[in-house]
């Protein structure tokens, strides 16, 4: 690399004492460009998907270079403007984080749009106002960036949104009944938990319990309810599989199509705006991106939208072009 990536610990008072005992402090995995120093730089705050970490960032794929890799090879080639890459850790005791404040799991909007932000203007003197700063990610990181879009335009007026969980009845109604049929057979969810983790520990998870964590994840995210077992509501009746359609409306609360068309005084605010989708996604975010767009655009926010041929899982090389779009937008100096 011709920059170099550094680690900061961020003592967060936003997760101090949140519901699963997750620790407080945390890795920050923070690329910094060559030059870095000689004049206050932007920074892009990057959001990892579910099952994701900080250092997750540098898992390295057969061929393929990392995301700081790539942030790397753009500023290196002129292709964008030096930038600080900033990459905050949301792993949970539940797998992972939507990036939102929820009570079942911990405040990480606030962790990062005010603890990791300021820690970092502190500590690497970059730019300390909004138009100096963008948030993206992709999948739970895409709908983090979403939801920060809406909640803290006043932090970041630039996003980027890849394949971001939307359209709930497409992306999660699929995975309830495989949920339900393994916690069927299971005490309660605590207990089915306890169990995946001893079996990881031992091996590794199987294919067929990613669906049960990721129902898991998201019901404490969108159904919190602290009499249950995890301070989560199922979104089903057990034994029968049937959809409890009051913690179902919950969920529904919380999907982008629906939030976008009331949050659109907070969306015109941003200054950048970038959203894409696989038209192949196994997800089915495609449907749900478009959806966002389309009350985005009607509510007068100006949003470039992209479309490409491919699927979920791989597509790191997106970021080489929500990175081109937003980097020579941010304030600088």
């Amino acid at each position: 690399m011709h920059g170099k990536l550094i680690e900061l610990e961020v003592e967060s008072g936003a997760l101090a004492g949140n519901a699963l005992g997750d620790p407080a402090r945390r890795l920050v995995l923070v690329y910094l460009p060559p030059g870095h120093g000689a004049a206050p730089l932007p920074a892009i705050y990057f959001l990892h998907g579910f099952t994701g970490s900080a250092r997750g960032w540098t898992n390295t794929s057969v061929f393929a270079p990392t995301v700081p890799e790539r942030l790397d090879a753009l500023v290196a080639t002129g292709a964008i403007p030096p930038v600080v890459g900033v990459f905050p850790d949301g792993m949970t005791a539940l797998g992972g984080t939507q990036w939102t404040n929820a009570p079942a799991v911990g405040r990480y909007q606030d962790y990062v749009a005010e603890d990791v932000v300021a820690h970092v203007d502190a500590a690497l003197g970059t730019v300390p106002r909004r138009e100096g700063r963008a948030i993206v990610g992709k999948s739970s990181g895409g709908y983090g960036a979403l939801v920060m879009g809406r909640d803290r335009p006043d932090v970041f007026a630039h996003l980027a949104c890849h394949a971001g969980d939307a359209y709930f009845e497409y992306c999660y109604l699929p995975d309830l009944p495989k949920a339900a049929a393994a916690l069927a057979t299971a005490p309660d969810a605590s207990a089915w938990l306890a169990d995946a983790k001893r079996r990881a520990a031992e091996t590794k998870l199987g294919g067929g319990d990613h669906p049960v964590l990721n129902v898991l994840a998201m019901a404490a995210h969108y159904g919190p309810d602290p009499r249950a077992p995890l301070g989560l509501a199922l979104p089903f009746e057990l034994p029968s599989g049937r959809v409890r359609e009051d913690v179902w409306a919950r969920w529904l609360e919380h999907d982008p199509v629906r939030f976008a068309p009331r949050a659109l005084e907070a969306y015109r605010r941003l200054a950048s705006v970038f959203v894409d989708c696989g038209t192949r996604d196994e997800f089915h975010l495609r449907w749900g991106a478009r959806m966002v767009v389309e009350a985005l655009r009607a509510g007068g926010v100006e949003v470039v939208h992209e479309e490409f041929e491919d699927g979920h899982m791989g597509i790191n090389y997106r970021y080489d072009v929500s990175l081109r779009f937003l980097a020579p937008r941010l304030a600088r100096g």
